[in-house]
């Protein structure tokens, strides 16, 4: 596919970084020099220096026969100049990153499409929303819902305590047989290795495992793997940025009792105006004496959304040391991904990989509903939409020919999830969602076309 990414910011760098690891021809334009000659050194990518709003600018990207344009700058003006002017000039389709999530809400009776602008996507709500589920799965430490909680990826880590530690796959099963739940992805403790689970694969106490589950599925995997997964209630914010505020505002209207610790005196005074049922403090939350005369041992969760990464990180560690029960941190250095269970942190949120997750379901082949990248792992989960002429169609499970390296998850079928074994029949219209190697991907897109 041609690619066109407006600006080389953290966003459009790593966006520009994943797709050209995917074979793509990638323009990446932005007016910073500096960024750019980053990027012209570190990835195989055309780098053009200019203002993406500029007509001469977009057709010397070859905007006219382009697949798709992406504008992620820092300006959701530019960006939707971008895309409406991309649009005009010919590019198939755009996607443009936006702050103000009230577009999102009322994209459909605004009509965006037909301004020319095919998908609008928010890195701040993504995240928000990430925060939101997170909570409600408290007990796993990586969430993702297809079809509004139809089927959900859960991940954990299996301790001495899970009933199937020391079992293989199939034991598991004739042991458990009316479970909704199905392992789709494993890492070994202390390795980098994703491992696609069959029947023969051992589980392993410290293995972190992802699940997908249908209805019911999460409370049986609470009880077979030793968890709680406790209602939490309490929650307590570190940062007033804009996830903080977006955070804050959406669990509030879930029925959170919110407490949010801003140091910047102009900031705290504007959100606690905004959102009168939150109460907004203005201190430094790092500061380890105000965390416990705010009562951070009496929180259900700590949620970490400052600037600065690293005081996210430790803040969270804070927190755990005090007793809170669920942690989360935004973090801007994917490095820190693998650094996050060792370290005690039981989720990390990241806006650029969100981002990305919401972006590559355009990049893939076939009818891609979702999709999203397993945290640490060299997977993605994929939910593609079954065609009649798809050669999955009509096939029992057992009999497709599919990718060792690859599983099917679940399928959902008129709205409902379902848990799909080997005499499960796959028909047209089912949603199915598979886990993948990213080395299977291309085999699997085939078996959806």
């Amino acid at each position: 596919m041609k690619i066109i990414i407006a600006g080389a910011g953290e966003v459009g760098f790593h966006l520009a970084k994943l797709l050209s690891y995917e074979s793509q021809e990638i323009t990446l334009i932005d007016t910073d020099k500096e960024c750019l000659a980053y990027a012209d050194t570190h990835l195989d990518i055309k780098v053009i220096k200019g203002d993406a709003t500029s007509i001469a600018i977009l057709k010397e990207a070859q905007v006219t026969t382009s697949d798709l344009l992406i504008s992620v700058t820092s300006s959701e003006t530019t960006n939707i100049t971008v895309c409406v002017l991309a649009k005009q000039l010919g590019s198939k389709r755009t996607i443009a990153r936006i702050s103000n999530t009230e577009f999102i809400s009322h994209k459909d009776e605004v009509g965006f499409i037909r301004f020319g602008i095919d998908e609008l996507i928010s890195p701040e709500a993504l995240a928000a929303s990430e925060i939101e589920l997170s909570l409600k799965q408290s007990s796993f430490n990586d969430n993702y819902e297809f079809e509004d909680g139809a089927l959900t990826m859960a991940g954990l880590t299996l301790s001495k305590e899970a009933s199937f530690v020391g079992k293989k796959v199939k034991q598991a099963a004739k042991i458990f047989p009316e479970i909704h739940f199905v392992p789709i992805a494993i890492q070994r403790a202390g390795t980098q290795f994703t491992i696609i689970p069959r029947g023969d694969t051992l589980f392993k106490e410290g293995d972190n495992v992802v699940f997908v589950t249908s209805e019911g599925g999460a409370e049986e995997l609470c009880k077979l793997t030793g968890k709680e997964n406790t209602e939490i209630k309490n929650v307590m914010i570190l940062g007033g940025t804009q996830i903080g505020f977006k955070s804050a505002r959406e669990l509030c209207e879930k029925g959170f009792k919110v407490k949010l610790l801003e140091k910047n005196k102009e900031r705290a005074f504007d959100i606690a105006d905004a959102l009168p049922n939150v109460l907004v403090i203005n201190t430094d939350g790092r500061n380890v004496d105000i965390l416990d005369e705010e009562s951070i041992s009496d929180m259900g969760a700590f949620i970490a959304v400052g600037d600065n990464s690293e005081t996210n990180i430790m803040s969270c560690l804070v927190a755990k040391s005090k007793g809170v029960k669920k942690t989360i941190a935004l973090v801007e250095n994917m490095d820190y991904f693998e650094l996050s269970q060792s370290i005690g942190i039981d989720t990390l949120i990241n806006k650029k990989l969100l981002a990305a997750n919401n972006i590559f379901r355009y990049i893939r082949k076939g009818e891609v509903v979702a999709m999203t990248k397993l945290n640490n792992m060299n997977a993605e989960l994929l939910e593609f939409e079954v065609k009649a002429t798809s050669a999955i169609c009509n096939k029992f499970i057992k009999d497709i020919d599919f990718p060792r390296t690859a599983i099917i998850g679940g399928v959902i079928r008129d709205g409902l999830g379902l848990i799909g074994l080997g005499d499960f029949k796959i028909q047209e219209g089912d949603r199915v969602v598979i886990c993948s190697l990213l080395k299977s991907i291309k085999s699997v897109e085939r078996l959806f076309l």
